[in-house]
């Protein structure tokens, strides 16, 4: 498999948007992207679009939709989505040989890729989510599928709605610098509570994941995501994600720009589809 630094800018098409709509946050673990930019600063009120609060009473699905690729989406009738029935027996195991690369199960059935907040996330009935707690999906299995469905979730969610606080101090795990950081650029209002959908609308599924390492500890995630076709070749935006295994759950842990450089690949091969 061979990869490409990120094309020129005067190479940019629909797919390199819809790959910096998915990377520009992930990099920074959510937020950083927009400290330091002076007046520049995104509106921090929300369009209506989307909710930006979930109705926690709500359950089932409004009418599936699809996504830019053509691809089949469903629309929780909670906006912070739908957790499925879990059948843990059906999670991988140590001595399993698929372990780094089997698929959680549920992903490419109904209701395995939810419209949340605007953007595309998944649920599986192996590996989690497994429930909502204050809107947040949690209960993730502490198996590389685990951490790569806590991965796309967490960093999707955080791309749609940056301001979400509850989601950033739970389920990131930041120093104390960065959060003191993140709490004043709320407080300057340079957050969106929820970005409007001409931004999530780019937030579509990865096509596929790939385990870098695994320990009981800790998870390195790769995410690819379908970007632009250059020379007649496909190319997918991959991002390097580190999760952590803390408390009983999987957080994403702020990456340096060095270990979440995004590359550009040409092939899926060794990559796991969902």
């Amino acid at each position: 498999m061979s990869e490409k630094e990120s094309p020129e800018r005067d190479r940019v098409s629909f797919g390199v948007i819809a790959s910096a709509a998915l990377v520009a946050v992930i990099l920074i673990a959510g937020l950083v992207v927009y400290f330091g930019h002076g007046d520049n600063k995104p509106s921090a009120k929300n369009d209506g679009t989307v909710p930006s609060t979930s109705d926690t009473g709500a359950t089932g699905f409004a009418s599936p939709e699809v996504d830019l690729f053509g691809r089949r989406v469903d629309v929780p009738n909670n906006s912070a989505g739908q957790p499925l029935p879990q059948d843990p027996s059906k999670q991988r195991k140590a001595s399993d040989a698929d372990w780094l690369t089997a698929a959680p199960l549920g992903t490419t059935d109904p209701h395995g890729w939810q419209r949340v907040y605007g953007a595309s996330v998944p649920f599986s009935t192996s590996d989690g989510p497994a429930r909502l707690e204050n809107g947040l999906a949690v209960g993730y299995s502490h198996t590389p599928q685990g951490a790569a469905l806590a991965a796309a979730q967490i960093t999707y969610r955080l791309n749609a709605r940056p301001a979400d606080r509850e989601l950033y101090v739970r389920q990131v795990r930041v120093p104390a610098d960065q959060l003191t950081a993140y709490d004043q650029a709320l407080a300057d209002q340079r957050l969106p509570k929820q970005q409007p959908e001409k931004v999530t609308r780019y937030l579509v599924a990865p096509d596929g994941f790939q385990i870098e390492n695994y320990a009981d500890d800790m998870a390195i995630v790769r995410l690819a995501a379908r970007g632009p076709v250059v020379d007649n070749r496909q190319l997918w935006a991959a991002v390097r994600l580190i999760m952590v295994w803390d408390a009983g759950d999987w957080r994403l842990k702020p990456s340096t720009s060095k270990t979440a450089q995004t590359v550009y690949v040409d092939s899926l091969a060794g990559w796991t589809r969902w």
